[in-house]
């Protein structure tokens, strides 16, 4: 008897990352203390009762519980195209929203709407793994554009330029970024637009942790860019700063004609976004603004209770450290990082990922998402990392 065959495209993947990280969270037997959990990017608070209570309110809806509009509902298309009007001083319109189910989606569908089967995306190195597990199912070849520690991380206009020459389809960045933290300063955000520009390619920036910038700055000015619509596509995910993940919700910012092609892709994904949290969100936006700055100076708080940390452990280094995420270079240099990680939750209750897992060459590294615990919580980190040996 012949077996059915899945497609090789995913069959060869690894499986999803997360989960196995999270078991070796509960092989841990807490002696050195309760888990301190900086795996998952998940809020370390909760939301906002308002939230909640617009979430059961429009949940509890007939209203929302049919098909809706394939963009997505106008109340939040609207609420949102009036934030970015306001975050970025530019003529943002109704008609450059597309809402999606989360930031993952939002990529997922942008790329479709972009390349085809043999064609190229280029991502950084180290890469956000759901972004290049989504372009090798998809049978999209991705270029690499080479990160490195002496630059925080941060592009180089030259390596953009090398990979544009290769023909991608896109460039598609992460800021602040994702796993390294690393914030892209605006000018050059300007630079590797012009570039993407001038080789008509687009450029696919996904800003899911923008509200957590130092000072609540305005993150680039490429909204002003004349014609910014033929080359421009952002992602967004209301995950973060509404403590929702679990109701999936993000959103494409790019012109009507890539909306349109978008919709296109949607309509077989998932026809529209959930609609009750679409809903409650556009309630939250122009509501919910002050307790987002309290919680995005929470998490600079956060960050600096991290810095200290690190400042007493010199056999560990941080070689970045971002709205989110911290890309520490552990000290145990012939060991792998998911061999590390492994150990650090099992043996001393502290759950990071890998890594490697972000890129073949990253295995000196994990990923600290800091923004999960609270300030207390990672101070605790000294005497665990301090205190850690590999068997």
């Amino acid at each position: 008897m012949s077996h059915a065959a899945f497609n090789p495209l995913v069959s060869k993947l690894s499986p999803p990352p997360v989960p196995s990280v999270f078991a070796w969270g509960r092989a841990y037997d807490e002696a050195k203390g309760p888990l301190i959990d900086l795996s998952q990017a998940v809020p370390g608070y909760p939301p906002h009762r308002d939230m909640l209570a617009w979430l059961a309110q429009t949940s509890g809806s007939r209203t929302y519980a049919g098909y809706g509009p394939i963009e997505g509902e106008d109340s939040l298309r609207e609420a949102y195209a009036a934030e970015m009007r306001k975050l970025y001083k530019a003529p943002v319109g109704f008609e450059n929203i597309h809402i999606t189910s989360g930031c993952n989606q939002a990529f997922m569908a942008a790329a479709m709407a972009i390349a085809g089967s043999g064609d190229a995306i280029a991502l950084t190195d180290p890469y956000y793994f759901n972004q290049e597990t989504t372009l090798a199912m998809l049978g999209i070849r991705r270029e690499l554009i080479s990160l490195e520690p002496k630059t925080g991380f941060i592009p180089t206009l030259s390596e953009i330029t090398r990979v544009l020459q290769t023909g991608v389809r896109a460039v598609a960045l992460v800021s602040p970024n994702n796993p390294t933290g690393a914030i892209y300063p605006p000018a050059l955000l300007s630079d590797i637009f012009a570039a993407c520009r001038d080789a008509g390619a687009f450029l696919i920036l996904d800003e899911t942790y923008r509200d957590f910038l130092p000072g609540g700055a305005q993150p680039h000015e490429l909204l002003s860019t004349p014609d910014w619509a033929e080359n421009l596509i952002l992602l967004y995910s209301f995950s973060k700063s509404f403590c929702i993940p679990g109701h999936r919700l993000g959103a494409v910012t790019a012109g009507p004609q890539a909306v349109a092609e978008i919709a296109k892709v949607m309509d077989n994904l998932q026809i529209c976004a959930p609609r009750a949290p679409q809903a409650a969100v556009a309630m939250a936006i122009p509501r919910l603004f002050d307790w987002r700055e309290e919680n995005r100076r929470e998490i600079l708080n956060r960050a600096d209770a991290l810095k200290a940390v690190m400042a007493r452990l010199p056999r560990w280094k941080m070689d970045s450290l971002g709205a989110y995420f911290a890309f520490i270079r552990h000290p145990f240099a012939k060991t792998s990082s998911a061999v590390v990680a492994e150990r650090l939750a099992k043996n001393a209750g502290v759950l990071c990922i890998p890594g490697g897992y972000f890129g073949v060459g990253q295995d000196a590294y994990l990923r600290f998402a800091f923004a999960n615990a609270d300030s207390t919580t990672i101070a605790g980190l000294a005497d665990r990392l301090g205190q850690f040996e590999i068997d």
